[in-house]
C-alpha cells in the first residue's frame, strides 16, 4: 500500500511518511531523566508531533524491557472546567483505561473501577490509581500524560498536588517517572476564578526537573520528508520548491504534511505517479491550503481572540517600536510563542510565511466583506495593469471615511490603520494577484508586496507588475518619518525586485483634521521614485 503525507493526527508508520520521533529531541537526555528519577514536562505547539513522541517514547521504553510505561490523553477531562469532583474521575478513568490496554493489566482498571473510584475522594483518586499501579507492576512505571494544559480550576490544582503528593515514594509506590505533555509550560498553567487568571501552576508543581521543548522539522528534515514520496513512487519535486517549501513553514510539521498531501494528492494531475510536480503546482498547493481554512489553521484563528495572544499581535501588526513596548507582558510574549505563532529568535515575527499570511486575512475577514462598492475592474487598466493611484486614492477617502468605526470594531486597534489596509486590498487583489507581508516588532513599519499578473491568459505564470507599498505610523516629526521611510522603502524595493513603490504615512493624532491627513507628493531616494500618501 502506498504511504502518504499525514495531516490529521498521531503518525502511524505503517501508512505515513514520517520522520523518526525520537530523533526530534534529546533522547539520550530524556532516559537519563527517566533514570534519575525525575518528573519533567515536555511542550510544544499543537500538531507537531507531540502525541507521535510520547507514543514512541512508550514504545522505546517497553521494548527495552526495564519500565512499564503506559501513555494516557486526560482530554476529556477539560469539560468538567474548574469542578474536580468531576474532572479527576475522568482524567482518572482514561488513565486506567490506557495502563489496561498497553500493559495489558485489565485487573488494575477493575480495582479502580470498583475499589479506587468507590473508596478514594477525587481529592486523592489518583494518587490512590498511581500507587496501586506502581505497587502491583513488576517493573518501574512511567507515565506519559498529554494534554494537562487543557484542564484548568480546581481540576488541574488538584491533578498536580496528587502527583506531587505520591513523588515522594517513587518507584516502589508510585511512577518512577512521569512526563506531563501540552502546548504551555507547566509554569503557564492557569485556572480561571471569577473571572480572573491565578497562575497556579509553578506552586502546585514545584517538583518539576526540567522543561523540554519540541521544536519544528529542520531544512534537511523538511527535504527529506518529502524525498520518501519520491523515494516510494518515483515522482519528482522541481528542486526550486524546496526552498519555497522551507520559507512557507520553517519545519511546521502540520503545515508540511498538509502541503504534501495537498501537492501529491488533491492535486488530481499529480496522482499520475509519472507526473513531475512543478514550482507552480506547489504554488497553487499553497494558495488552496490558505484558502481552506483548514482544522489547523482554524485553530490558529481562534487564538487570535484571546487577549493575550492580541496583546502581542497588536505590537507585531501594529508596527510598534522598541519605546512604545512596555507595556507588552514577557509572559504573554512567551505564551504565544508556545502557542507557535511566533518566534523570538534572532528577532519576534510571526513564524512562517503561510501564518504572516493567514493572521491579517483572518483578521481582517470580516472587513473585507463589508467593503461596499469595491470592484476590481474599476482599478484594472486597459493593459490590465494595477491603477495604484486610484486604488490608493480611493483607499485614502475610504479609510477617512471608515477608520474610526473599523477601528471600534477591530479588537486590535494597534494595528487598524494596517489591517484595514490589507483588508482593502486584499478584497482588490483577491483571484487576481498576491499580496506578501512583511512585519516584525520593532521593525517600525510593515511592508506589502504586490504582485499582479498582467497577462490574464498566463497569470501569475507569466509576466507581473511588481509593487512595494510600506505603511508607517506617524510618531514625531513627519520629515523625520519621511526621510526614514524612503530609506527603507528603496531597501524594500531593491530586496525583492518590485517596479514601483508607494509610501503611506497614517496620522492617528485626532486633534489634526482629515484634510491635512489627506495628502500625496512625489518623493525619491537616489533615482527610484516614490509616492507618497498620507492618511
Amino acid at each position: 500500500m502506498e504511504l502518504f503525507f499525514n495531516n490529521a493526527g498521531p503518525i502511524k508508520p505503517e501508512l505515513h511518511y514520517n520522520l523518526n520521533p525520537l530523533n526530534r529531541l534529546d533522547w539520550i537526555e530524556i532516559q537519563q531523566l527517566i533514570r534519575e528519577q525525575r518528573y519533567f514536562v515536555l511542550h510544544a505547539p499543537r500538531q507537531t508531533g507531540k502525541t507521535s513522541t510520547l507514543l514512541a517514547i512508550m514504545k522505546e521504553l517497553n521494548a527495552s524491557g526495564n519500565y512499564a510505561c503506559a501513555y494516557a490523553n486526560i482530554e476529556g477531562a477539560q469539560t468538567a472546567r474548574g469542578d474536580e469532583s468531576q474532572g479527576i474521575p475522568t482524567a482518572c478513568d482514561a488513565i486506567a483505561r490506557s495502563i489496561a490496554l498497553y500493559l495489558e493489566m485489565p485487573n488494575l482498571q477493575n480495582w479502580y473501577q470498583k475499589q479506587g473510584k468507590l473508596l478514594h475522594t477525587p481529592q486523592d483518586q489518583l494518587t490512590a490509581l498511581l500507587t496501586h499501579w506502581s505497587e502491583t507492576s513488576s517493573k518501574p512505571t512511567v507515565l506519559l500524560l498529554d494534554e494537562v494544559d487543557s484542564l484548568i480550576g480546581d481540576t488541574l490544582i488538584s491533578l498536580l498536588r496528587q502527583i506531587r503528593a505520591g513523588y515522594a515514594q517513587r518507584p516502589e509506590h508510585f511512577p518512577q517517572s512521569i512526563i506531563l505533555c501540552g502546548v504551555r509550560d507547566v509554569r503557564d498553567y492557569r485556572m480561571h476564578q471569577e473571572g480572573a487568571q491565578v497562575i497556579t501552576g509553578g506552586s502546585a508543581f514545584n517538583i518539576k526537573a526540567k522543561s523540554l521543548r519540541m521544536g519544528n522539522f529542520t531544512q534537511e528534515e523538511t527535504k527529506d520528508l518529502w524525498l520518501q514520496h519520491t523515494q516510494a513512487t518515483g515522482q519528482q519535486f522541481a528542486e526550486t520548491i524546496f526552498p519555497e517549501l522551507w520559507l512557507d513553514t520553517e519545519g511546521q510539521p502540520w503545515l508540511v504534511n498538509a502541503l504534501g498531501y495537498e501537492l501529491t494528492w488533491e492535486n488530481r494531475t499529480a496522482r499520475n505517479r509519472s507526473y513531475n510536480i512543478t514550482l507552480t503546482d506547489y504554488k497553487e498547493a499553497r494558495e488552496r491550503l490558505i484558502q481552506s481554512r483548514a482544522t489547523h489553521l482554524d485553530q490558529l484563528a481562534d487564538k487570535l481572540r484571546e487577549p493575550r495572544v492580541q496583546a502581542v499581535m497588536n505590537a507585531i501588526i501594529g508596527s510598534k517600536d522598541e519605546h512604545n513596548l512596555n507595556d507588552l507582558k514577557p509572559d504573554d510574549q512567551q505564551y504565544v510563542a508556545d502557542l507557535g505563532l511566533i518566534i523570538t529568535r534572532p528577532s519576534v515575527r510571526i513564524s512562517n510565511r503561510i501564518y504572516q499570511e493567514v493572521i491579517p486575512r483572518e483578521l481582517t475577514w470580516l472587513a473585507q466583506t463589508r467593503i461596499a462598492n469595491q470592484e476590481q475592474s474599476w482599478y484594472i487598466t486597459k493593459d490590465h495593469r494595477l491603477d495604484m493611484p486610484k486604488l490608493l486614492t480611493a483607499f485614502q477617502q475610504f479609510f477617512r471615511e471608515h477608520s474610526d468605526i473599523w477601528s471600534e470594531g477591530f479588537s486590535y486597534k494597534e494595528a487598524a490603520p494596517q489591517l484595514l489596509m490589507q483588508a482593502f486590498l486584499q478584497r482588490i487583489i483577491n483571484g487576481g494577484g498576491r499580496i506578501s507581508r512583511e512585519y516584525g516588532l520593532g521593525r517600525k513599519r510593515t511592508d506589502l508586496f504586490i504582485e499582479w499578473p498582467t497577462d490574464p491568459e498566463q497569470g501569475m505564470y507569466g509576466p507581473l507588475q511588481r509593487i512595494v507599498i510600506e505603511l508607517k505610523i506617524q510618531r514625531g516629526q513627519l520629515d523625520n518619518i519621511l526621510a526614514t521611510g524612503l530609506e527603507q522603502t528603496a531597501d524594500y524595493v531593491n530586496r525583492v525586485g518590485a517596479d514601483e513603490a508607494h509610501l503611506i504615512i497614517f496620522n492617528r493624532n485626532t486633534d489634526v483634521n482629515w484634510d491635512d491627513k489627506i495628502w500625496q507628493q512625489q518623493e525619491s531616494f537616489g533615482d527610484l521614485p516614490i509616492t507618497v500618501w498620507g492618511a
